[in-house]
C-alpha cells in the first residue's frame, strides 16, 4: 500500500535545510506521496529511510527505454489518468510488424517503406518509432538473418517477437548493442527469456493470458532481477482489451499496485481488414498503451495514429510554435516582398500555403510571439513596434532585400505608424485574413 505523506514524514531528517527544493521537509513528504518529487532530492535521508521509502519514491509506471541514441524509444513513468490532470510526457510508441519468413528483399523494401512514413504536421516531424520482427518461421537462422536485413537498413528501434527463447537468442547476437524490446516472456518460458534480459541487458515483454496470469508473472520476472518491463494482458476482444488496459493503469496510479507499474504494448487483432486496423488502433493509444503494434505500413493507415498520438502528447497549455526566423517562400530576390506573421504554428501554416498559391516569391518575417496567434500577441502586448523591429534586426532582413517595405497584417494596422517610426521601415498594411493575400500580392504590392 502507498505510504502516506505524513508516513514519509517520520521517515525524513527533519533538518527543515530546503536543499530538496521545498521548504520543509513536511511540505518534501506531500510532494513524494504525490508522486511530484522523488527521494534522491533530499541530500540527508538514512540509508534505512530510503529502503522503507522505495514504494513511495518509485515512479508508479516504470520508464522503459527500448533503442539507443536518437531513435530511443522512453515509454511509461506517466502519474496521471488523465491529460487535464498533468501533461502526458512520454508518447506511446508506434511499430509495424514485418514477418521473418519473407525474402530478403522483401523484408528490405518493407523497412525501407517503414523509414519513409515521416509526415510534416504543423512544421513537427511525426513518424513511427519501431519495427516489430515477427518469428513467423520458427528457425533461427530465419529470424537472424532477418534482423541482419532490418538493422542494415534502418536505425529504428526493433521488438524481437517470439516465445521461443532459442530464437530470439539469434536475434539477439545480431542487435542486442541497439537495445531492442524483447517479445515476451510467459508462464513457460519467463526464466530462460529473463536470464536473456540480463545477459544482454535489454527491456522485456511479459505477455499474461489474463489480469490475474500477468500480475503472477510480473512478480516472477522482477524476483529475477529484471526491471525493465513492458506488459501484455493478453485479451483477445476489443472490449476486453480496452477494459483490462484501464484497470492496469488504474491499479498502477490510484493503488501503487507494482505488479502493474510498467507500459503496455498491444498488438492489433489478426481477423481485421486493413480498414479496421487503424480503428483499433486509435482505441489504444487514447487509452493507455505504450507501443501499438499495426502490420499495415500504407500511409493512409498510419498518418491517422501519428496525428491522433501528437494531438493526445501535445501539451495543451504550451501553443505549438515554429523557429522565430525569416522564411524564404519560393525563389525570393531582393525585390521579394516581406510579410510578418507570429511563430504560433497553425497561424504560419495558415499563411504560407496562401503565399505559394499566389506564385509570388516573398519572405516571411517570423516574431517570436511566445506561440500566440496575431491578435492574441497583439493585445498581451507580445506583438508591438519594438518587437517587428528587433526581428527586422535579428535576422538582417536588409540584407536580403533592396527595398524597405515590410507588410504586416491587417488586424494590427493600428501600429503601423509606430513602427514606421522604430524600425525606419516603410509600413504597408496587408489584408486581415490570410485569404486576401493572393490577391494583395498581386494588385497592391508594388
Amino acid at each position: 500500500m502507498a505510504l502516506t505523506g505524513l508516513d514519509i514524514y517520520k521517515l525524513l531528517p527533519k533538518t527543515n535545510c530546503g536543499e530538496c527544493g521545498t521548504p520543509t521537509c513536511l511540505a518534501f513528504a506531500m510532494a513524494l506521496a504525490g508522486k511530484k518529487t522523488s527521494l534522491d532530492k533530499c541530500p540527508h535521508v538514512s540509508a534505512q529511510a530510503k529502503t522503507a521509502l522505495e514504494s513511495a519514491s518509485a515512479p508508479p509506471i516504470q520508464l522503459v527505454t527500448i533503442g539507443t541514441g536518437p531513435n530511443k524509444l522512453e515509454i511509461g513513468n506517466e502519474t496521471v489518468m488523465f491529460r487535464h490532470e498533468q501533461t502526458f510526457y512520454h508518447p506511446c510508441g508506434i511499430a509495424i510488424e514485418i514477418p521473418d519468413n519473407l525474402p530478403a528483399d522483401e523484408i528490405k523494401k518493407r523497412t525501407q517503406t517503414i523509414n519513409n512514413l515521416i509526415f510534416d504536421r504543423v512544421g513537427k516531424k511525426i513518424h513511427v518509432e519501431l519495427i516489430a520482427l515477427r518469428d513467423v518461421s520458427h528457425n533461427p537462422d530465419t529470424f537472424a538473418n532477418a534482423v541482419k536485413t532490418i538493422t542494415a537498413s534502418s536505425q529504428l528501434a526493433l521488438v524481437l517477437v517470439s516465445f521461443n527463447p532459442g530464437i530470439i537468442e539469434a536475434g539477439l547476437k545480431i542487435c542486442a548493442s541497439a537495445k531492442p524490446l524483447i517479445y515476451a516472456a510467459n508462464q513457460e518460458n519467463y526464466q530462460a527469456m529473463a536470464e536473456l534480459a540480463k545477459k544482454y541487458d535489454c527491456p522485456l515483454g511479459a505477455a499474461g493470458k489474463n489480469l490475474d496470469d500477468l500480475s503472477d508473472l510480473t512478480v516472477k520476472i522482477t524476483a529475477l532481477g529484471v526491471k525493465n518491463l513492458v506488459i501484455d494482458p493478453g485479451s483477445a476482444d476489443l472490449y476486453r482489451r480496452l477494459n483490462d488496459i484501464t484497470q492496469i493503469r488504474k491499479l498502477a496510479l490510484k493503488k501503487t499496485f507494482r505488479p502493474f507499474g510498467f507500459p503496455i504494448i498491444t498488438f492489433t487483432p489478426e481477423n481485421i481488414s486493413p480498414e479496421e486496423e487503424p480503428m483499433y488502433a486509435t482505441v489504444f493509444i487514447a487509452k493507455y498503451t505504450g507501443i501499438v503494434v499495426v502490420k499495415g505500413r500504407a500511409p493512409w493507415q498510419i498518418l491517422p495514429l501519428i496525428t491522433l498520438r501528437l494531438n493526445i502528447y501535445t501539451d495543451p497549455q504550451k501553443p505549438i510554435q515554429i523557429e522565430s526566423k525569416i522564411y524564404e517562400i519560393g525563389a525570393v530576390t531582393a525585390s521579394s516582398p516581406v510579410l510578418v506573421t507570429t511563430n504560433f504554428s497553425l497561424t504560419y501554416f495558415t499563411v504560407e500555403p496562401e503565399i505559394e498559391g499566389s506564385k509570388v516569391p516573398s519572405y516571411i518575417l517570423v516574431v517570436n510571439t511566445e506561440g500566440m496567434s496575431v491578435l492574441t500577441a497583439y493585445a498581451a502586448d507580445k506583438l508591438n513596434e519594438k518587437v517587428i523591429t528587433k526581428a527586422l534586426n535579428d535576422y538582417n532582413v536588409k540584407s536580403k532585400v533592396t527595398h524597405k517595405k515590410v507588410i504586416i497584417p491587417g488586424y494590427i494596422s493600428a501600429m503601423s505608424g509606430k513602427l514606421e517610426a522604430e524600425s525606419g521601415w516603410e509600413v504597408m498594411v496587408g489584408p486581415r485574413e490570410a485569404s486576401g493575400i493572393p490577391t494583395y500580392l498581386k494588385n497592391v504590392w508594388k
